[in-house]
């Protein structure tokens, strides 16, 4: 049996919340549900919390052309980019973000990624794998109350990753 991580355990939570507050749950339900989740020791506990909740996943693809999003753009929770040798840039300085996380998930082979954080926002990109490319994540590592944190994963074999704050 495995063993909740805190990410698995806040990752519930906010999906709890989050249907609470679309009208999907009842009060009583939250409650249930949230006291489910922040008590549950193992992972297998907290699955019924969660399974029948939207969870979408947004993928994004291309082979070698420019996968950008800048301005008002909606982010979702969750973000999957795949490139072969394309670049990637996404500016979230401007755009509609209604989650305190959002997740980000990598798969780039030759092509690299920046990405603009909006002020104040934080970022962790320990869970990004490279071989011969390069992380460079200049934003604050650690999440702050009250504001955006961005968590990004994948891998980028020979790409490079660059997290920045926007500039003034």
């Amino acid at each position: 049996m495995a063993h909740v991580s805190d990410g698995e355990r806040d990752r519930a939570v906010e999906l709890v919340q989050q249907a609470y507050a679309d009208g999907r749950l009842s009060p009583a339900e939250l409650e249930q549900r949230l006291e489910v989740a922040l008590t549950a020791t193992s992972s297998h506990e907290l699955e019924p919390v969660v399974a029948d909740l939207p969870d979408e996943v947004v993928q994004l693809a291309s082979t070698g052309g420019r996968i950008t999003r800048a301005g008002d753009w909606h982010v979702p929770r969750r973000l999957r980019i795949e490139s072969e040798y394309g670049r990637v840039r996404l500016d979230l300085s401007r755009a509609h973000i209604p989650h305190a996380r959002i997740d980000i998930e990598l798969w780039l082979a030759y092509g690299g990624a920046t990405i603009i954080l909006p002020a104040g926002a934080s970022a962790n990109a320990d869970g990004v794998r490279t071989e011969w490319g390069r992380v460079a994540c200049k934003a604050a590592g650690r999440q702050r109350p009250g504001k955006l944190h961005v968590h990004i994963t994948g891998e980028l074999p020979y790409g490079r990753l660059t997290v920045r704050s926007a500039r003034r």
